[in-house]
């Protein structure tokens, strides 16, 4: 694994450790099919939650949330669409999409970012 790939597994891990520390509970990490990936998939009470997560070592060509353009958006949500077809006990579920944002921080931790609800379908 290289490292910009190693990188982004430990902001994930962060991110996971994040969610699940305020109560989160995990349904799927980079859960994939044909259309994308997925992140996280997280548990909030009955709320299934759709997490991206996006790390940036600066700001010089947009921030990590600049990242999430409505191509990225419409992606997430064709495979949100695939995860509910291929996972029908949660279709009843209400459902959001989540970004969590990092960047460096001191002693190899990161700072994070969690928008909720960040954009609708």
């Amino acid at each position: 694994m290289t490292e910009p790939a190693d990188l982004g597994k430990s902001v994930e891990r962060y991110a996971l450790q994040h969610l699940r520390e305020a109560g989160l509970s995990t349904l799927a990490q980079n859960w994939s099919c044909r259309f994308g990936e997925i992140d996280l998939i997280m548990l909030e009470q009955d709320t299934v939650v759709f997490v991206e997560v996006r790390y940036r070592k600066n700001n010089y060509f947009g921030g990590a949330l600049d990242s999430i353009d409505q191509l990225k958006r419409d992606k997430l949500i064709k495979t949100t669409e695939y995860f509910f077809n291929e996972n029908p006990q949660w279709l009843e579920h209400p459902c959001r999409f989540d970004v969590i944002t990092a960047h460096p921080s001191h002693a190899q931790t990161f700072t994070l970012d969690w928008i909720q609800d960040a954009f609708e379908s």
